[in-house]
């Protein structure tokens, strides 16, 4: 293929505002949804209508594509289709208190169980005291215990008689009861008792035994009645109570009826207040401060046991929940138990059981970016663990990493039915799924957003309507068409191709807001082309300080760079500096020197550890290149060093590798290459100039060096012919290449690029495998055959020494 020469027309897409049917976006409907995404949308709606194991989304593409936009609006609009999930409350394990109870309603259910058990349980306060406080129940109390005392009269009537019998006189004390000998009726002293004689002494003592043993039996016999009286007691409390609140509990469970697990609660529950009946009983003494108060403390924590937690509620939710967790922390995911401060001790119970996302989203979606799980503590762990057993398990992080255990609760955990919808980035996908073995397992839908779209009518008809619709939702100016047409033109050039739109939205959405704003700044009532264009150069201006020092030190003459004339083993290399929010192409000089030798091709970056792996391969590719070339026609005896002159970092990329092959080929012929030109591409071992990347970047740096410098009308960039479908150019350039005082040529093999750089014809390899005489290549392989040559002779003269001393 010839060497081709590039009109104006060939440089840039230009979209014809005339061809816009309509006169400002006021006009056009607002599109709500994604443009040129149908692959991803598909995958979307696949993966959100699948209900199996595992089949949770990850969200893979570049930022600024509207992945996190579309996911929760594709995720709200069927979640509005499905049903509410169940509300779930936490209660008091009556049975296990460190293990608190997990009960499910149906949504909305769970506020109104809480107040009806709170409800219930301000009826028990008023129920139970008002039970207790009147005369048929002291009247039937004073029975049992009347009857108990008359028991206890008679029992102790009985010891008193059988002492009686035996000569001895009962005496209480602390202790029990002691007995007194009797003489004649009257008590002994301990002077008259020791007066006894011992035969006496023996007697009594064996009769005082009897009387013991008596008593222990007898006062048995009370300890018996006073059990059997306090058990009375305690069912004359409950037939009270049960008569008093059996209505309450009955009337709560019947309500419940069609829920087992929350009825095995309730009657938990009111066997507990049947069985602490004191705690609702107001007959207690009030005690003097801070007995007082502890007191009431006391019965705060009793009474704790009986609330509810209610831990999820849904009942605002309108469909199934979707929840996008922004900080999807370890506790943020999993929830938590919070602690609190009582007379000096860290304690917890569970009413502090907190949810968490996966407990909000339970029954519907949750969105998670990626990158933010992964820096987590625990967190991408904690949640795999969770998708793969299906239940949610509240545990304390510390716990995990303590070397001393400490006691705390153990929530029921929650039954697990959600899916998972995760946003990242395509490296983090790839290294999520060769790396991570559960990954594979549990995101089984891949949705990749693409960075650009088929340049199409229908797809410029919808970026008028995202126009128009952000014009709308954002209260921005009206586009006018010109300033349409601008925009769209500015969507190819980040899409850096023709044929294509891209999709990263979120940048041309800033480019809407400045344009508004420089608008706004004229007063204007609608957005031109020229506030887009304004927007445009301002936003640049911004960010292009460190292109404008490399310009300056190129036009003071401390960056080298030759702009005219030619020069052996020389030429300019273009690369691209990435500083984030802005790109720019920089011109840099390549040389290469050539001696004859056996080295080969020194990379001095390699050498210096400047140089990536990519642009280590391209220079590798040229010995491939000389040796499939000129290798079979002549010994490739050289050695060869090339240079990217005043660079003090990392090369890397290929861009530059015919540029690279252009130095070592003129240094090997020793013909002269025109510094007006720049060239960028990267090659292969056949020749072939391949595309590269940021091209319209590379073009515009050197129309901007050659520019400071001053134009001659001769200078230009050469480029891959593959990269002529990725060239929208700025204006200025535009203009200039229309003036003929820029050029841009394109060529697709190396000796195109030679003919263009030197003047002179490659030649083409004849039947007998030389190159016509005058050519660049005849001049190289002449040049190769000298090196050998003069390799030759240099090692006859060392043998020849050697030779004359044997």
């Amino acid at each position: 293929m010839a060497i081709h020469k590039l009109s104006t027309a060939e440089l840039t897409y230009r979209c014809d505002p005339r061809k816009l049917p309509f006169q400002t976006t006021a006009e056009v409907p607002p599109l709500e949804g994604m443009i040129g995404q149908e692959r991803a949308i598909k995958a979307m709606e696949f993966g959100l209508r699948i209900k199996r194991t595992g089949y949770n989304i990850f969200i893979t593409g570049y930022t600024g594509t509207g992945r996190s936009s579309y996911a929760l609006t594709a995720v709200q609009q069927i979640a509005a289709q499905e049903p509410r999930p169940d509300d779930w409350i936490y209660v008091y394990n009556f049975n296990n208190p460190s293990e608190p109870l997990a009960l499910n309603l149906p949504a909305g259910e769970g506020a109104i169980f809480c107040r009806r058990v709170e409800e219930l349980l301000d009826d028990l306060k008023q129920a139970i005291p008002k039970a207790f406080d009147t005369e048929d129940y002291e009247r039937q109390k004073a029975a049992l215990v009347k009857e108990f005392q008359q028991l206890r009269g008679e029992r102790l009537e009985e010891l008193n008689q059988a002492a009686m019998e035996q000569g001895f006189a009962l005496k209480r004390t602390s202790a029990g009861f002691v007995t007194v000998p009797l003489l004649n009726g009257e008590q002994l002293s301990e002077e008259e008792y020791a007066k006894l004689e011992q035969p006496v002494k023996e007697e009594l003592e064996k009769r005082s035994t009897a009387v013991q043993l008596k008593a222990m039996e007898i006062m048995r016999r009370i300890q018996s009645a006073e059990r059997e009286l306090k058990e009375k007691l305690k069912e004359l409390d409950q037939r009270i109570a049960i008569a008093a609140t059996g209505h309450l509990f009955n009337e709560i469970l019947e309500k419940y009826s069609a829920f087992p697990k929350v009825q095995r609660y309730l009657k938990a529950l009111q066997e507990d207040v049947l069985s602490n009946l004191s705690e609702f009983r107001t007959d207690e003494e009030e005690q003097p401060f801070p007995l007082a108060w502890l007191q009431r403390q006391g019965r705060e924590q009793a009474e704790l046991r009986y609330k509810v937690n209610l831990f999820v509620d849904h009942r605002e939710t309108k469909g199934a929940p979707v929840v996008y967790e922004t900080n999807p922390s370890y506790y943020n995911l999993m929830g938590r138990m919070e602690y609190e401060n009582r007379l000096g001790a860290v304690v917890t119970d569970f009413t502090m059981i907190k949810a968490g996302a996966l407990h909000r989203a339970n029954g519907g979606y949750l969105i998670l970016q990626a990158n933010d799980v992964l820096s987590g503590l625990q967190s991408w762990e904690a949640l795999k663990r969770t998708l793969k057993t299906k239940e949610i398990r509240i545990e304390n992080l510390g716990e995990q990493f303590a070397m001393v255990t400490v006691s705390t609760l153990r929530p029921q955990p929650i039954p697990l039915q959600l899916k998972v919808i995760m946003i990242g980035s395509p490296l983090l996908y790839q290294l999520l799924y060769s790396y991570d073995e559960d990954f594979r397992k549990l995101f089984k839908v891949k949705v990749d957003f693409d960075v650009e779209m088929d340049l199409n009518d229908d797809n410029l008809s919808k970026m008028a309507g995202f126009i128009a619709y952000h014009c709308k939702r954002d209260r921005l100016r009206h586009f006018d068409r010109e300033a349409v047409a601008k925009t769209i033109e500015y969507s190819a050039r980040l899409a850096e191709n023709q044929d294509k739109l891209s999709t990263r939205f979120n940048e041309i959405v800033e480019l809407l807001y400045e344009a508004d704003a420089w608008a706004g700044i004229e007063e204007e009532e609608v957005v031109r082309g020229d506030h887009v264009k304004k927007a445009l150069a301002e936003k640049m201006e911004r960010s292009n300080r460190y292109e404008q020092k490399i310009l300056e030190a190129i036009e003071k003459g401390q960056l080298l760079l030759d702009f005219e004339g030619a020069k052996v083993g020389q030429v300019n290399a273009l690369s691209v500096i990435d500083l984030g929010n802005y790109q720019f192409g920089r011109p840099s000089r390549v040389t290469c020197t050539v001696s004859p030798g056996r080295r080969g091709i020194i990379n001095i970056e390699r050498e210096s550890k400047l140089s990536g792996k990519i642009h280590d391969k391209g220079v590798l590719i040229l010995g491939g290149y000389l040796t499939r070339r000129y290798g079979s026609k002549v010994p490739l005896n050289l050695s060869a060093s090339l240079c990217f002159e005043q660079s003090y970092s990392s090369v890397e990329g290929d861009s530059a590798s015919a540029a690279e092959l252009f130095a070592l080929l003129s240094s090997i012929s020793g013909i002269p290459l025109k510094q007006n030109f720049a060239v960028t591409g990267s090659i292969n071992q056949n020749g072939e100039i391949q595309p590269v990347g940021g091209i319209n970047s590379k073009i515009e740096g050197f129309y901007a060096a050659c520019k400071i410098k001053g134009l001659t009308g001769d200078q230009g960039v050469i480029i891959p012919r593959a990269n002529m479908k990725n060239l929208v150019l700025n204006e200025e350039v535009l203009e200039a290449v229309a003036n003929g005082r820029f050029h841009i040529y394109a060529i697709s093999s190396v000796d195109e690029g030679m003919e263009l750089l030197t003047g002179m014809k490659a030649g083409s390899e004849q039947e007998d495998g030389s190159f016509p005489p005058g050519t660049i290549n005849e001049a190289i392989i002449s040049r190769l055959r000298g090196f050998g040559k003069l390799l030759r002779e240099q090692k006859d003269q060392e043998e020849a020494p050697e030779r004359d001393g044997e």
